[in-house]
């Protein structure tokens, strides 16, 4: 197990540190034992949150159905659960270099 996520079965949570209102939406890396992913959308009304499960669902090759905010929906750290991923959740972290 890795801290930024649990699987078990077909259940993936996702421990994420959101930064809304950046220049684009992309993963930032690992922020405190979590998923850092930066957003192009602002907090406002539910965007940053549609946006993040848009992106999670899109990079783990997901239906946007699978993919909810399980905890943290009006903070920063959030745990995001994911349902029929298709791809592993290493694929989230940008390459090592």
């Amino acid at each position: 197990m890795t801290a930024w996520y649990r699987r078990t079965g077909e259940r993936l949570l996702l421990e994420v540190h959101v930064q809304p209102g950046a220049s684009r939406t992309a993963v930032a890396g690992l922020h405190d034992g979590r998923l850092k992913v930066r957003l192009a959308a602002r907090a406002v009304d539910g965007r940053a949150n549609a946006a993040l499960v848009d992106f999670i669902a899109t990079r783990l090759g997901a239906a946007k159905r699978g993919v909810s905010i399980e905890a943290g929906a009006a903070s920063r750290r959030k745990r995001v659960l994911v349902l029929g991923a298709t791809r592993a959740p290493e694929t989230l972290l940008p390459p090592a270099g």
